[in-house]
């Protein structure tokens, strides 16, 4: 690895020690559903994202609930010498991608055969302060 390569690296790693966040990945709910639940909370004071997932009826809501939940611990462990009752917390940034795709093949009249896409997707939630904006 050359050296500016290394020091880009460096100072990626050092930013993301600063960043809490929280990382889901292979989860087997389309991405359009789970796009559809990330809209509700982007944005959103974590108490009131996770009320709002509590609440929800959707596949993907409990595992984004986990998912901020986690992302609020990862805060907690990062800023050890702070409460996060004193701090107001918000929902900076939540990413759905694409993931994997399982194709299977359903069988179809006439001897036909029609292909299955399984989707599954990648989650990544970025919790900050209110008063960091």
């Amino acid at each position: 690895m050359g050296s500016r390569k290394r020091i880009v690296a460096e100072k990626r790693k050092e930013e993301l020690k600063q960043v809490a966040f929280a990382k889901l990945n292979d989860c087997p709910v389309a991405p359009r559903k789970m796009r559809m639940v990330a809209d509700l909370v982007r944005g959103v004071e974590v108490n009131k994202a996770l009320n709002i997932l509590a609440h929800n009826a959707k596949d993907g809501a409990p595992r984004l609930g986990k998912l901020l939940r986690s992302a609020i611990n990862n805060w907690e462990q990062k800023n050890e010498g702070r409460s996060i009752e004193e701090t107001e917390l918000f929902v900076k940034t939540i990413m759905v991608c694409d993931g994997t795709m399982l194709k299977r093949i359903q069988a179809a009249p006439q001897g036909r055969a029609h292909r299955i896409r399984k989707r599954s997707n990648h989650v990544t939630i970025v919790v900050d302060e209110i008063n960091k904006i």
